[in-house]
């Protein structure tokens, strides 16, 4: 990001160079969820405590799950040519990945939650981090194999992913998002509204780039009624969402709450 300390980056990969890759193992899903250690007993505790108070339980693997743990493993650029080369240990370096990641999922679903969330950065500014035909052919299938327990269990399944996804929605989709959260001005509005208004439900992340951070109070007005106009309807099918960061300024903070505020029933 633009601001320092919010969040970690790798910089030496673990197995950027092959030759570690026979003493390399996974963590235990049971201790971490791959990055930050994870009391399953104290997750229990609130999810019993969020079910008795009636609200809506989410669960769901860490950000970054497979695609970006394999770029955290590897190295983006080595990556890329593993999946072009047909290099021979990328397949068992991502069902180790995958297995960490079906038993997370495992311990979740025995939680019974009401939705489950498979958040995953796949897009730029512009395009997608991956072709097409690489995400159809390594982490599509991977993605699938992760959402049908969830999808049998009768949770909602939902997607988030950063950047410019377009090339790939129709693959995400069909890989069982049933919510997807996606940023709404880098994919267009107009583009979000054809290919989802009305059929899959939209959990629209609210620019953070350019309008709320360095727009006026009225734009901001602006664009919240648009987006609700073109995306909402009376059945439903829109939720909003706006990360703050530090840098915008007071007034855009408050007119975009009173913005969600005043557009929540507002329907064209």
């Amino acid at each position: 990001t633009t601001d320092d300390g919010i969040t970690g980056s790798v910089h030496q990969h673990p197995l950027g160079d092959w030759s570690r890759f026979a003493e390399y193992k996974a963590p235990d899903p049971g201790q971490t969820d791959g990055t930050y250690p994870i009391d399953w007993k104290s997750i229990a505790a609130d999810v019993a405590r969020q079910k008795e108070k009636g609200e809506l339980v989410y669960g769901g693997l860490p950000h970054g799950h497979t695609f970006l743990r394999l770029v955290d493993i590897r190295g983006y650029q080595n990556l890329i040519f593993d999946m072009l080369d047909e290099e021979a240990n990328l397949a068992p370096l991502m069902e180790m990945v995958e297995r960490f990641n079906q038993e997370y999922v495992a311990r979740w679903l025995e939680l019974e939650p009401d939705m489950m969330c498979y958040p995953e950065d796949l897009g730029m500014q512009v395009g997608p981090m991956l072709s097409p035909g690489s995400f159809r052919k390594h982490i599509k299938p991977v993605y699938q194999k992760l959402m049908q327990p969830a999808r049998d269990q009768g949770c909602i399944v939902h997607m988030h992913s950063d950047g410019d996804i377009r090339v790939l929605a129709d693959d995400l989709v069909d890989g069982g998002v049933e919510v997807i959260n996606l940023q709404d001005l880098v994919n267009g509005i107009d583009w979000i509204a054809d290919r989802f208004a009305g059929r899959t439900c939209i959990d629209l992340d609210i620019d953070r780039q350019v309008v709320t951070a360095r727009g006026t109070p009225r734009q901001i007005d602006d664009l919240i009624r648009e987006e609700v106009e073109k995306l909402g309807s009376k059945e439903g099918g829109l939720m909003m969402i706006h990360g703050l960061y530090p840098g915008v300024p007071t007034e855009n903070i408050e007119a975009l709450m009173n913005a969600m505020e005043r557009y929540a029933t507002h329907y064209s």
